[in-house]
């Protein structure tokens, strides 16, 4: 009778089938110890039924799952080649305007030269950009993940920076990355929105066709 159970626990079903019960169970390990890290990094997300409204769930306070500092946007240093450039062509757009009678158009191109100065002259702020379980902050403004599409990382100024479409204007939000490793805020991004780069805009194609043919960034 020994022998013959002996036997059976030999077999290879019976090999197979403990082979499997362990398989299942490192599996089952391996997700509690998956939910016992999330739970320790972020205690506060899970689902609670209301006691008032049956089939509802408490609102889930915010946590910070990525923070960083960086400046507000990217910013270059520009020498005295650079200003006369732009002010010979924004002069030479300017007459055109006033022969043509456009004096509203001459006004918004004598704007746009000024803007483009002083975001020149004057060095960004240090801004606090967070990754919440809400969704993104920059300093006081949060976009939530709902109203956030397709993100996609660029260099300007050899600066890094990570693109993210938004339903508010101007269309797109950008996080400058300054020391924060990129494939960090990647895999945390890739958790909810899409990692895709889309067509560009027949402004983005004539800004960079412009770029091309007078460039502005003429070294000394």
């Amino acid at each position: 009778m020994l022998n013959a159970q002996s036997q059976a626990s030999d077999s290879p079903q019976a090999n197979q089938s403990l082979q499997q019960a362990t398989a299942d169970e490192q599996v089952n390990q391996g997700q509690a110890g998956q939910k016992s890290d999330k739970d320790q990094k972020f205690p506060n997300t899970k689902l609670e039924e209301s006691q008032i409204a049956p089939g509802m769930y408490r609102p889930l306070p915010e946590e910070d799952v990525l923070k960083w500092t960086a400046p507000s946007r990217p910013f270059k240093k520009h020498n005295k080649k650079y200003f006369s450039t732009v002010t010979v062509i924004a002069l030479l757009v300017s007459m055109i305007f006033v022969f043509s009678g456009q004096l509203m158009a001459t006004t918004v191109v004598i704007s746009v030269v000024f803007l483009v100065y002083v975001l020149s002259v004057i060095p960004p702020q240090d801004v606090i950009y967070k990754i919440t379980t809400y969704g993104i902050r920059i300093e006081n403004n949060l976009y939530y993940w709902e109203e956030l599409g397709r993100f996609w990382f660029d260099k300007k100024y050899d600066q890094n920076l990570v693109n993210i479409e938004a339903l508010r204007f101007p269309g797109r939000i950008a996080l400058m990355l300054g020391k924060i490793d990129k494939e960090v805020v990647k895999s945390i991004l890739s958790e909810v929105l899409l990692n895709k780069k889309p067509e560009p805009t027949l402004y983005e194609k004539t800004s960079a066709w412009i770029q091309e043919k007078i460039p502005l960034d003429l070294e000394e």
